[in-house]
């Protein structure tokens, strides 16, 4: 039996109401740039029914596609071919929509995987425009075609880039496209939020790293789907599973020869009728299908995740729902259903992208940094059980928070010339500098001002670093801020740390004031890192911002 609470869930779970279009008039003036596997256009998810034309800053266009007052664009691309001709970009894959309509897709009810997670689906700003760039041929998405999707999207006039698409590693920023393009895009005032990557539970990284970008990682929500394995002695077992078949009874349990569930290692017609406990080795049950078997269970390492990704994280910007995920799929794309359950970091980025435009709705003149830094300050910490010592690199600042977002009373804001300066800090000569900006350029090193602190620091000696900061009013003309320091219980005995001025005191909205945070201390153990926060507050907001010290390089 399989149960589950009966809604779709992530935007009412992260606060996000569904509120009448009359009142958001200014969110048909974003268009968010999808570079994906495509859309499929037909869905009452992207109807245009009430819709005006698009802003009239709009220079994007139609490929092989009729475009709606919706969907307003929409190209595709294949460098290896050297041609579109022939080419759609309708959504082969089932990838693009979906995460297409979690960003903006109009509110649909009645909407359900085979019955689970039945209620209705929205997306974050459904009365937003969609731009759609199809960057990637089936699952294969090519660097050239990635950046000429960022090219068009920013000449087009998108406000922000959706990117779910990643690798297992990072690159160096001068070998990456979607640093290169997002770079590009952060100088046009548009902000890229980008999936973290999936490799997480298997000690990877984050894919997509550039301080110029959003990365997010996939947190769960409060909704599991569980299976029973009633065992013939009567046991029980829980797990959880996305499973739409009907029951199996009176099945034998099998392990399959050499521990593998592969196609080529279960031929004949040995394992028909009976249910295979299989390692999660990656393998996509088609073995267990091929040779006849009722059922399969799969043993893993991944908590709560009912999917063959695992439980994504490391060293993201901040969380979002990415487990278990219903939204419109394709129906050129299997399996053959309307809306499909899937979990990813490629999930949880369009719910930031979305934040992002309802951001961006209110406060059309912000710059992708200032858009940044509210997600970042406001979001709510996480402290998963058993992950204290490490949860800022796995989930960042903390779960999604779009309404206080909105509203975060101070931000972090940052130029192109900052970014670069961070550049030449890190190493990066002229020749990679212009690779990655498109021009020479020379500029004296200083601290990006970035709304979290983390630092790199030997192991085994004493350290003292700083963190300039400025922050800039958003709110209120007359306002003040106080500021609490909050430690870890962990590092509570080993760091101390100052800040300078110890309050904030602004007569103007967008006035800026420089602080310096202080961090000195012995430095954590291999493995382990000191996690801290110092947060900006008053009667109305809080500004949090992480503060964390780690000796190893390779997190």
């Amino acid at each position: 039996m399989t149960h589950q609470l009966l809604t779709t869930r992530s935007w009412d779970f992260l606060g996000l109401p569904q509120t009448p279009p009359q009142e958001l008039p200014l969110e048909a003036e974003v268009i968010i740039g999808m570079l994906d596997t495509g859309i499929w256009p037909d869905s009452p998810s992207f109807s245009d029914d009430g819709f005006g034309p698009p802003p009239s800053r709009w220079k994007g266009a139609g490929q092989n596609f009729t475009c709606n007052n919706k969907i307003i664009g929409a190209r595709v691309y294949d460098h290896d071919q050297g041609s579109i001709s022939g080419l759609s970009p309708l959504d082969e894959v089932g990838h693009g929509s979906h995460t297409a309509s979690t960003v903006a897709g109009r509110a649909l009810a009645n909407v359900s995987y085979g019955g689970l997670a039945a209620g209705t689906a929205r997306g974050a700003v459904p009365d937003a425009r969609l731009a759609i760039y199809k960057v990637c041929v089936g699952e294969f998405c090519s660097s050239a075609d990635i950046l000429a999707g960022f090219d068009d999207a920013i000449a087009d006039g998108v406000d922000i880039i959706s990117f779910s698409i990643g690798g297992m590693f990072p690159m160096q920023y001068f070998e990456s496209a979607q640093a290169i393009g997002s770079f590009h895009a952060m100088r046009r005032g548009v902000l890229t939020s980008a999936s973290a990557g999936n490799s997480g539970l298997d000690g990877g990284h984050v894919s997509n790293v550039a301080p110029w970008m959003l990365s997010v990682a996939a947190s769960s929500i409060d909704r599991r789907f569980v299976d029973t394995l009633v065992l013939g002695n009567g046991d029980t077992i829980v797990g959880t599973s996305i499973n739409t078949f009907p029951t199996v009874a009176n099945a034998t349990l099998a392990l399959p020869p050499r521990e593998s569930c592969d196609p080529d290692n279960l031929g004949g017609s040995l394992y028909r009728g009976k249910i295979l406990l299989c390692p999660h080795d990656g393998s996509d049950g088609q073995g267990p299908l091929l040779a006849g078997a009722a059922g399969i269970v799969l043993v893993t390492d991944s908590p709560d995740v009912a999917f063959e990704l695992p439980l994504p994280g490391l060293d993201p910007d901040l969380s979002a729902p990415g487990i278990d995920i219903i939204a419109l799929w394709s129906p050129l794309a299997t399996p053959k259903v309307p809306y499909n359950l899937i979990s990813g970091t490629s999930m949880a980025c369009p719910h930031a992208s979305g934040a992002a435009a309802y951001v961006k709705s209110f406060h059309r003149d912000w710059s992708p940094a200032m858009i940044m830094s509210a997600l970042i300050t406001t979001a709510t910490p996480m402290n998963t059980p058993g992950n204290s010592k490490t949860t800022a690199f796995k989930y960042g600042a903390g779960q999604l928070n779009p309404v206080k977002a909105n509203d975060p009373g101070l931000v972090y804001d940052a130029s192109e010339s900052d970014y670069i300066a961070i550049l030449c800090v890190q190493g990066y000569n002229a020749t990679q500098l212009a690779l990655i900006t498109g021009f020479n350029a020379t500029v004296s090193p200083s601290d990006l001002n970035y709304p979290t602190m983390a630092a790199h620091v030997e192991a085994g000696k004493n350290f003292n670093v700083s963190f300039p900061r400025t922050a800039t009013n958003v709110g209120a003309a007359s306002d003040a801020y106080d500021v609490k320091i909050i430690i870890s219980i962990e590092a509570a005995k080993d760091i101390a740390i100052v800040v300078s001025p110890s309050k904030l005191e602004f007569s103007a909205q967008n006035q800026k004031i420089p602080f310096t945070v202080t961090v000195s201390g012995v430095p954590p153990l291999d493995g382990q890192v000191h996690s801290a926060a110092i947060v900006w507050y008053n009667n109305e907001h809080e500004v949090r911002s992480p503060v964390v010290v780690y000796t190893e390089a390779d997190w």
